[in-house]
């Protein structure tokens, strides 16, 4: 088994996006150092915002999406009597006159209607793509997207403060949901605007900002240090963990042999030494698993 290991580097790195810079910034600061080595994030902070951002090294890469579709949680400071065109305060801020003022029994009552699976408009400087183009280049040339309202999961909306005209919210919530769009939702049934002034990631996951890294202690020196191992990216998934046999198997893309009955259609399988070789499907009816994505090299 000594000649089947990892990429030198395969791995995750939990990083602390400070406010003003972008996600791809913090993906270069990681980039640049490994020259030739694939790096990539799982879920775009804006620039207003802060927090957890998760970054995939090397094989690692390949997991992304097991990441992105990791539950999240988000701290925000919701500024009242106001709108915004990209619905947060770094974009065109358009003061409302006179507006009304709810109270705090309002605001509870109107943060319950968005929570559960509900259907919420993505803003239109996002990065969805509409015919080709980012709907935040087509917004910025002064055109609108055709977006679509999309099913997302909200879990929890707790209220931390309120003082006019700012609340500070907290939100568990699944893939794919707009803090922003539940600023301008809110604001809009509370009749009286709203937008996001202050948005911090604080997990994902099993990610979370208080063991996040500052992007700028990052050098080809520390960086293979601080890597989290890739299986992390896949705790959700069912696990299995095979001999050195199986695993020469599974890298020539051969299906392997299993007695355990699985009820997933991925499964991160384990080789001996407990790194995540690859994500195996499980072929229905039958005990035979084939390789999905392969992490490691003979």
């Amino acid at each position: 088994m000594s000649n089947l290991v990892p990429p030198p580097l395969c791995g995750i790195l939990n990083l602390n996006k400070p406010i003003g810079v972008t996600s791809r910034d913090v993906v270069d600061r990681v980039s640049r150092p490994l020259r030739k080595v694939k790096v990539g994030h799982a879920g775009t902070l804006d620039p207003l915002a802060s927090g957890v951002l998760v970054v995939c090294v090397g094989a690692a890469t390949r997991l992304i999406e097991y990441v992105q579709r990791m539950p999240k949680t988000y701290r925000a400071v919701v500024r009242l009597g106001a709108t915004s065109d990209t619905l947060d305060a770094d974009g065109q801020v358009v003061e409302r006159v006179d507006p009304r003022v709810p109270d705090a029994e309002e605001i509870r009552a109107v943060l319950q209607t968005q929570i559960g699976t509900i259907s919420q408009m993505p803003p239109q400087f996002s990065a969805l793509k509409v015919g080709g183009q980012r709907a935040y280049d087509l917004a910025r040339a002064g055109m609108e997207a055709a977006l679509i309202a999309r099913p997302v999961e909200v879990y929890r909306i707790g209220l931390l403060s309120y003082e006019w005209p700012r609340l500070e919210i907290e939100i568990d919530c699944g893939s794919g949901t707009y803090i922003r769009s539940i600023a301008r939702d809110v604001g809009e049934a509370l009749g009286c605007g709203g937008l996001i002034e202050v948005l911090t990631r604080t997990r994902i996951g099993e990610f979370h900002q208080k063991d996040a890294i500052d992007p700028l202690s990052l050098s080809r020196e520390t960086i293979p240090g601080l890597l989290r191992p890739a299986v992390d990216a896949v705790g959700d998934l069912p696990r299995i963990v095979v001999a050195a046999e199986d695993v020469r198997r599974l890298l020539r893309g051969q299906a392997i042999e299993i007695t355990q009955s699985l009820n997933s259609s991925d499964v991160a399988i384990i080789g001996p030494n407990g790194d995540l070789i690859a994500i195996g499907e499980a072929e229905t009816g039958s005990n035979r698993m084939f390789p999905r994505r392969v992490l490691a090299t003979e």
